[in-house]
Order: structure tokens, then C-alpha cells, then sequence
């Protein structure tokens, strides 16, 4: 002897399944963000003497092959560089500096960059090299 049951179907709500992929959409996003930071592709010098200083409250200045200067990784002329340090001095007098030029840069470009700091007195410089 049959019994007719009904029958039960289960349904998956479509509609949250849509909501909660894009609130993970956006979280990913947010969260890939957050640690961005440009970079100058550079060879870095070797030192034997190195140093490792904290990287939390400092001022890139980089310096490629060709003497171009960025700051902390975006394009920008001595004027900018001479500018960005007199703000970062009066804003954070213990913000440090990061030079960092190409290993085949010649010094002419680096000395640019040394010469607005000694100009300025800045005294808290730090020379980026790769460890020997």
C-alpha cells in the first residue's frame, strides 16, 4: 500500500547568497588596500655594515638610473622633495629618511637630494641597501 506524501523541497535563498558575495567583494578590496605601497623597481647597493631601522614613520625619497627622483614612490622634482621635507620636519620633527637610489645611479643625482637636506639640517637620513 502507497502513501501519497507530499513532497518537501528545500530552497536556497538566492538573494542573501548575492548580498553576502558582494560585502566580501568589498572587504577584499579594502583589505588589498590597506598595505599598498609603491616601489620604484630598483637594484639596491650592498652594505656590510647595515642597520635595520623601522619602516613605520619615514619619508622615502627614491632615486633611479637616470637621476629621476620619486617620493615614496610617485614622481616628483627637487622643488617637491625640498618641500616634502620642510613638512614632514614640522609636522614629525623624528621622521626619518629614506634614501634610496639605484645601484648604478651616479652620485651627481644622489648628491642633489643630499645637498636640499644638508641645506635643510635634516639630520635623521637613512642610505637603503640590500644586506651583503
Amino acid at each position: 500500500m502507497r502513501l501519497n506524501r507530499p513532497k518537501k523541497r528545500f530552497v536556497v535563498p538566492l538573494s542573501a547568497m548575492s548580498d553576502v558575495a558582494f560585502l566580501l567583494l568589498i572587504f577584499i578590496m579594502l583589505v588589498s588596500l590597506i598595505n599598498y605601497r609603491r616601489e620604484v623597481k630598483i637594484a639596491y647597493p650592498e652594505g656590510e655594515n647595515a642597520k635595520k631601522v623601522s619602516a613605520e614613520k619615514n619619508l622615502e625619497i627614491w632615486i633611479d638610473r637616470q637621476g629621476s627622483v620619486y617620493l615614496d614612490g610617485l614622481p616628483a622634482g627637487l622643488p617637491e622633495v625640498e618641500l616634502a621635507v620642510e613638512e614632514c620636519y614640522r609636522n614629525a620633527p623624528d621622521t626619518r629618511i629614506h634614501l634610496i637610489a639605484d645601484r648604478d645611479t651616479p652620485f651627481l643625482h644622489v648628491n642633489r637630494v643630499l645637498k636640499i637636506l644638508q641645506f635643510l639640517q635634516y639630520r635623521v637620513v637613512s642610505f637603503v641597501v640590500k644586506d651583503a
